[in-house]
């Protein structure tokens, strides 16, 4: 039921991301599109409260549990951004906005997008290794929470190999052609900053 729960969760903020753009950019209709954006988060809580309600009825604690956990965590950490990258195409192509900018390209300003990316991840994993302890001590007996334990361990292995890929950013900083940055990639390195 968790599994199923989760995918409609998906299709779900999904769903409302397309309505709300097409809402605020087809439609013209702003205020309505954004009150969609903001639902996202309610899809969240009820899978939240669905887990919840889950295990307080007995449950074995499981994997779909973790996953759960997991799933809140990355739309906390990457949900926003996610919303706003979308919707800066989607004033673009429907709304006529200037085109938004990409991400840098070259040298210390990609490293610093790529550790914003990374402190999303960790934000979700925080928020993770929060619910799974929440969790733990409901169900309260220690022989049957192995399986959330070990995604409080995911949680922080994805972080940790996402964070050594935003490091490597900072060692070996990818340079500009010899030609120096184009004009766009010094737009983008600008906003950025």
């Amino acid at each position: 039921m968790i599994v199923a729960l989760i995918a409609a969760c998906e299709i779900g903020f999904w769903v409302l991301l397309a309505a709300g753009l097409a809402f605020r950019y087809l439609l013209r209709m702003p205020r309505t599109g954004l009150a969609l954006l903001l639902c996202e988060p309610l899809l969240e809580v009820v899978l939240l409260v669905v887990t919840a309600l889950d295990l307080r009825n007995g449950a074995e604690p499981n994997w779909t549990h973790g996953l759960a956990a997991l799933y809140i965590g990355y739309t906390v950490g990457h949900g926003h951004r996610t919303v706003k990258w979308l919707d800066g195409h989607a004033a673009h192509r429907l709304g006529g906005a200037p085109r938004p900018p990409g991400p840098p390209r070259y040298g210390t300003a990609r490293a610093r997008h790529e550790t914003r990316i990374w402190l999303g991840t960790l934000a979700g994993a925080a928020v993770a290794t929060l619910l799974l302890q929440l969790a733990i001590r409901y169900v309260g007996d220690p022989g049957r929470v192995t399986s959330l334990e070990a995604w409080r361990f995911t949680a922080w292995r994805i972080t940790g190999i996402h964070g050594l890929v935003a490091l490597a950013y900072w060692i070996w900083p990818k340079k500009a052609p010899a030609g120096g940055p184009t004009a766009g990639d010094a737009g983008r390195e600008r906003a950025v900053r």
